[in-house]
């Protein structure tokens, strides 16, 4: 879940629970629905924040040195990426 649906999920929650009259809809508390909607949008948005700090993030540098058997030249590569969990 992204961080837009999770505010338009507390959004129509909010919308239900505070802005439409009671009873609108037949045989649904539609007054639960909304706060279950928005504790889902609020649980989506936190967890969308952690995952996208950029601590999460790795960074992965690796250097290899070979040695080139017909010139007796060293040939260093350094390559970056990022790293998976």
């Amino acid at each position: 879940m992204r961080i837009g649906s999770s505010i338009f999920l507390i959004a129509l929650g909010a919308i239900l629970a505070w802005a439409i009259t009671p009873g609108l809809i037949p045989n649904v508390d539609q007054t639960l629905i909304g706060y279950i909607l928005m504790a889902v949008g609020v649980i989506g948005l936190v967890a969308s924040l952690i995952l996208a700090s950029p601590g999460r993030s790795r960074r992965v540098s690796e250097t290899r040195s070979v040695t080139d058997p017909n010139t007796g030249e060293r040939i260093t590569r350094n390559e970056s990426r990022d790293g998976q969990l």
